[in-house]
């Protein structure tokens, strides 16, 4: 049985190297959730070469679906990592059976959810403005 994590890193171009280094932990040495004795749960793609526009894009982003990954150790893993842009990390997690990512980021050099636990259509003090109005 699987257990699949849709993860994207989006970073500042001068961070490919970590981005890159987070990539092989991921393949093999991040470990699986409740599972100790195992490790590598796949690893993270490039795909910024694949956006539209004509615009080159101002960050790169990174992408896989990773399979029984323990999410604690990959958000311990991205915090730990020494960034050269810190503030334009952006790590986006949606787990197994959720239907939308969770967003961290770095900020006072900690790296923090800045989404709901769980989405709600309800209005719970979160704003937005609608398109259509």
């Amino acid at each position: 049985m699987s257990w699949v994590a849709n993860v994207m890193v989006s970073i500042d171009p001068d961070d490919r190297g970590n981005a890159e280094a987070l990539g092989d932990w991921l393949r093999e040495e991040a470990p699986w959730r409740r599972q100790p004795d195992a490790f590598g749960v796949g690893f993270l793609s490039p795909i910024t070469d694949g956006w539209g526009g004509w615009k080159y894009p101002e960050c790169w982003l990174w992408a896989g679906a990773l399979n029984h990954a323990d999410l604690d150790a990959l958000r311990q893993r991205v915090a730990d990592t020494s960034w050269r842009q810190p503030n334009a990390v952006q790590l986006f997690v949606m787990d197994q059976e959720e239907s939308f990512f969770r967003l961290w980021m770095i900020r006072g050099g900690k790296l923090r959810q800045f989404a709901p636990l769980e989405p709600s259509e309800e209005d719970e003090g979160f704003y937005w403005t609608d398109a259509t109005s």
